[in-house]
């Protein structure tokens, strides 16, 4: 088996946990923006560290970090920020499992920005499980409960963060796997550590100035939330490396195709861990688009 399919498993399933700790954050003690702050003030320590342990031990020196790469690195690590932030505000809107589908959608943006951004295009087959996938938002974007036309809530609140997350995280996607490709015959656990060094180090700076200007009072919330913030970091780090991992492995849709197991784990966390309801629609949208996705994988 290839190392990228157990090394994408394994970032969803970590993903899944950071996920599953923000929404508590995000709708007890912190914003969406402190939850999202928190994300990486608390995982650039632990991802600076180990890789300046390993330079050390193993008497290894940087390899040259070129514009390009600090140009795909500043625009996936800005993207990103703005991604998460969507997908913590999405989910005081919707339940969590309907929240992480809507931010699932960027597998099939992910397709389209890495033709446009890298050159990796879809065969007729992918886009014709890109329209599959268009029906299942449609399925998902209906608030439950909610009278109004098709497209009145195609474009309300919730519908237009979970979309907007996802063609961010497409975009962070594409444009990490870029920054990695550009440390060329390093090997690729090495590449995908120095990439994610570099990105959340940029976050991390980005947050910290912007709250320290507009919300001291978050910044001294993420201090007090620390006991369950650092977990956060933790699995952040955890997934971010095997996410970034993969990416230096495999073609980014292809990554993010099978990283579509995630919205199998967020429904049990929706349903076991929140105990929230799941609607016959939402869980027909997310079979339909789980769909598109299979069909994806086989079309590129």
């Amino acid at each position: 088996m290839s190392l990228w399919i157990p090394v994408t498993l394994a970032a969803a399933a970590f993903q899944t946990l950071r996920f599953m700790l923000q929404k508590s954050l995000s709708t007890t003690q912190l914003s969406a923006t402190g939850a999202t702050f928190a994300r990486f003030a608390y995982s650039a320590p632990l991802i600076l560290g180990l890789l300046t342990l390993y330079l050390v031990m193993s008497g290894r020196d940087l390899p040259a970090l070129s514009p390009a790469f600090w140009l795909f690195a500043v625009a996936g690590g800005l993207a990103q920020i703005l991604a998460t932030m969507c997908v913590v505000a999405l989910f005081k809107q919707r339940n969590f499992a309907v929240g992480i589908t809507f931010k699932k959608t960027e597998v099939i943006q992910t397709a389209l920005v890495g033709l446009l951004v890298l050159g990796e295009g879809v065969s007729a087959g992918g886009f014709a499980a890109i329209l599959i996938g268009l029906l299942a938002v449609a399925l998902l974007s209906r608030t439950p409960g909610a009278n109004g036309s098709w497209l009145k809530q195609l474009t309300n609140r919730a519908s237009m963060l979970g979309l907007g997350s996802g063609v961010l995280f497409a975009i962070s996607a594409v444009t990490y796997r870029g920054a990695s490709l550009q440390l060329g015959e390093t090997e690729p656990a090495l590449r995908a550590a120095i990439t994610l060094a570099a990105v959340v180090t940029i976050q991390t700076v980005v947050m910290a100035v912007w709250l320290g200007l507009r919300d001291r009072a978050e910044l001294k919330a993420v201090w007090s939330t620390r006991r369950v913030a650092v977990w956060v970091g933790i699995f952040s780090m955890a997934g971010s490396f095997c996410w970034f991992l993969a990416f230096t492995l495999q073609n980014a849709a292809y990554v993010k195709a099978l990283g579509q197991v995630e919205l199998v784990l967020s429904l049990l966390a929706s349903t076991l861990f929140f105990k929230e309801t799941i609607t016959g629609r939402e869980i027909a949208g997310m079979a339909l688009l789980g769909v598109s996705i299979v069909l994806l994988v086989l079309a590129i």
